[in-house]
């Protein structure tokens, strides 16, 4: 007698076990189920997993596959094309069907919409809380602007226990695989890896773990999310953005606090899910502005003040403590984002998809909707986005917000002899800084250049 076909689990952006739904479909067809993750980077093109993700996709993999192995199953790992992989693995397996998680990225929303045509293929939520398209506004069009769409989502969730992981996985006979070593995925010369690995713990324990250390610290998230100085914030965009815990697992964990501050965090993991509304509904925002006006906007070329921003050499403290926390740990706290984004984009005038890039390779948190829409979003040009003439002034952000400058002496160790009455402006200090440039850009003028850029797609466009 024959034995039954069995099922293959896809993994993509749900490297997890617990209160995965689309595993759970998957074993709860009674079949035997073959665990698969295909490493994809020629169908997104430049939209491909940077290097920080590289990363901690590696670790992420070996966290989910030990995982498994230690109910049963194989992770199965092959590299190449999703549309040429899927199907291969299929004949190999003799599997009837394909389950997976809902893609939001368009390039493999379009690869797997084609795949569906030819293969037997379910498709699960197992990355956000809501399908892309589920919010509506009541004339049944998508939201564009983020408070509605947040209280419709608020109205409409029902919070859930988080289902626990399987205990046992009936897992099918694998075919062959890669190793993580072949794919290559973490530096070698040089190992610029060791900060990522002194902040962060990839994989699915780690997600949990990070977790249970924020939640005891949410009753005062509102206020403390803001200094970048002190440890307020959850960090756990990474595990959010490859799916080692899901979106309503934590809701569900803050239910047992209450507050404004509550209320506030889960305004963060709702901005989330709006970005992934905003992408869904609009393919090219990664790439081009919402707000048609913008394309006519007068970018400035500046090669210089791209690498001097990248490379947290700007000679304004908290830019470049931002900048350089990014690259030593493949993370940035929120509101140093918004400050190191505003003023590349307003005081340098280099166009947002510029340093749109450069986070897509070095964030360990990168995730395609989240990334563009908080881009767009400081730019002016995005959905319910900041006003572009609102330029934050880095020096007066600095020291509201990093009032004794631990911050940046902790990333600009060049200003640590510098008092704390100018360790935000350096340059008006009797105690001069080794080694650290003078501001690339008078932020007066800077402001001014701004304002004059903004008048000129404003008259185009009255």
């Amino acid at each position: 007698m024959m034995s039954p076909q069995p099922v293959l689990y896809w993994f993509r952006r749900d490297l997890r076990l617990a209160d995965n739904p689309g595993l759970a479909a998957a074993i709860a067809t009674g079949r035997k189920v073959i665990a698969v993750f295909i490493l994809d980077e020629e169908t997104g093109g430049r939209w491909a997993a940077g290097a920080a993700s590289k990363w901690w996709l590696h670790h992420s993999l070996s966290a989910l596959a030990a995982d498994l192995q230690t109910r049963g199953a194989t992770l199965v790992l092959r590299r190449g094309r999703i549309a040429t992989e899927l199907p291969r693995l299929l004949a190999e397996t003799d599997a009837c069907e394909v389950h997976v998680g809902e893609a939001i990225e368009p390039w493999a929303r379009r690869a797997i919409d084609t795949l569906a045509q030819t293969i037997p293929l379910r498709r699960h939520r197992t990355s956000l809380m809501f399908s892309p398209e589920e919010i509506r506004t009541g004339a049944g069009t998508p939201y564009s602007v983020f408070t509605p769409f947040s209280k419709e989502c608020r109205k409409c969730y029902t919070p859930h226990p988080p289902a626990e992981a399987p205990r046992q996985i009936p897992a099918g006979k694998a075919p062959p695989s890669d190793t993580l070593k072949d794919w290559a995925l973490l530096p070698s010369h040089p190992d610029w890896a060791a900060g990522l690995r002194a902040t962060h713990t990839p994989g699915e324990a780690g997600a949990q773990a990070r977790l249970a250390k924020f939640l005891p610290r949410i009753g005062v998230y509102g206020e403390a999310r803001n200094r970048p100085d002190q440890p307020g914030t959850s960090m756990l965009s990474p595990h959010l953005a490859w799916g080692e815990i899901s979106p309503g697992a934590i809701w569900h964990a803050t239910l047992a606090h209450a507050g404004r501050d509550v209320e506030v965090f889960q305004s963060e993991v709702l901005w989330r899910e709006f970005s992934a509304h905003l992408l869904w509904n609009s393919p090219t925002l990664p790439d081009a502005p919402l707000k048609p006006q913008y394309s006519a906007f007068p970018w400035r070329q500046d090669s210089a003040g791209l690498t001097a921003w990248q490379q947290g050499r700007t000679g304004i403290p908290i830019v470049d403590a931002g900048m350089r926390q990014l690259w030593q740990t493949g993370w940035m706290h929120n509101r140093v984002r918004m400050i190191t984004a505003s003023f590349l984009i307003k005081h340098l005038l280099i166009r947002w998809q510029d340093g749109e890039a450069w986070f897509w390779n070095c964030l360990v948190d990168a995730e395609l909707a989240a990334n563009a829409a908080s881009w767009q979003w400081v730019a002016g040009s995005g959905a319910d986005a900041a006003p572009f003439f609102r330029i934050f002034n880095p020096v007066l952000q600095g020291g509201k917000f990093d009032p004794a400058g631990d911050y940046v002496r902790k990333y600009v160790p060049e200003l640590a002899d510098v008092p704390v009455k100018h360790i935000h402006t350096p340059w008006e200090s009797a105690v001069k800084p080794r080694n650290y440039p003078t501001p690339i850009v008078d932020l007066a003028f800077g402001r001014a250049r701004a304002l004059d850029a903004l008048k000129i797609i404003t008259r185009s466009t009255a």
